[in-house]
């Protein structure tokens, strides 16, 4: 819980350092030491005690309701994905994304990735851990795993394997599209530590990696385009 509410705070200041007074008809102009809204700037627009909007973001235990969080979101401009987190971390409502496990078992979503070779295809986790390749995914993406893996997962090998860095055309807003999908994700696993040593893990190994995920940036599952990727020559 208090981890999760750690998380909370760091997403609502990396927001508000992204909006600027004149956005939310404030005056603008001086000096500020930080980028964005200050605390009492963004609870007077949002009509919230500057008391409680300062104990949300240190990660206080406090109570948050609906109305109240609809209000911040407003100030903030959030996307509806940007608004299902805040809800999510804040644990106002019981939004839940559906899992794999929800719509299909495993052994079903396998056989249609196995059927649909040769055409590569691949199951994942919403951590990007390959649970199922077909075999010809495997063998078309053979490359993009020849680093040692602690586990296989499509995101650590995008971003680690040269292979794989040289081959995505369209890396540079790929990328960012996949951590901002993990970190939507991650607001339903704040604190297990499975997830945390994994990411803990990433962000040392990738000062890439490290410096999206600092964004607190989130995505919907609609991807940006089509994911191209130009192969070698046989």
């Amino acid at each position: 819980m208090r981890a999760q509410r750690v998380e909370l705070g760091e997403f609502l200041k990396a927001r508000r350092a992204g909006v600027a007074p004149e956005d939310v008809g404030l005056p603008g102009g001086g000096r500020r030491r930080t980028p964005g809204l200050r605390r009492e700037e963004l609870a007077q627009v949002a009509g919230v005690g500057v008391t409680w909007y300062t104990w949300l973001e240190q990660g206080r235990p406090i109570n948050v309701s609906g109305q109240v969080l609809d209000a911040v979101a407003a100030t903030l401009k959030l996307s509806p994905i940007e608004r299902e987190h805040l809800y999510r971390l804040a644990e106002a409502t019981p939004v839940r994304l559906p899992r794999t496990a929800d719509c299909a078992s495993e052994s079903v979503l396998g056989e249609i990735v196995d059927a649909l070779d040769p055409l590569p295809a691949v199951i994942t986790n919403t951590r990007y851990d390959i649970i199922r390749p077909n075999s010809a995914y495997s063998d078309l993406f053979h490359d993009w795993h020849a680093l040692p893996c602690i586990h296989k997962n499509l995101l650590w090998c995008i971003i680690t394997e040269p292979a794989a860095r040289a081959q995505l055309v369209n890396y540079d807003t790929e990328v960012p599209y996949l951590v901002g999908r993990l970190r939507s994700a991650y607001g339903e696993h704040v604190g297990d530590p499975d997830w945390e040593t994994d990411l803990e893990r990433l962000r040392s190994s990738s000062p890439e990696f490290d410096r999206l995920w600092s964004r607190h940036e989130v995505a919907a599952c609609t991807p940006p385009g089509l994911r191209a990727i130009e192969l070698p020559r046989p």
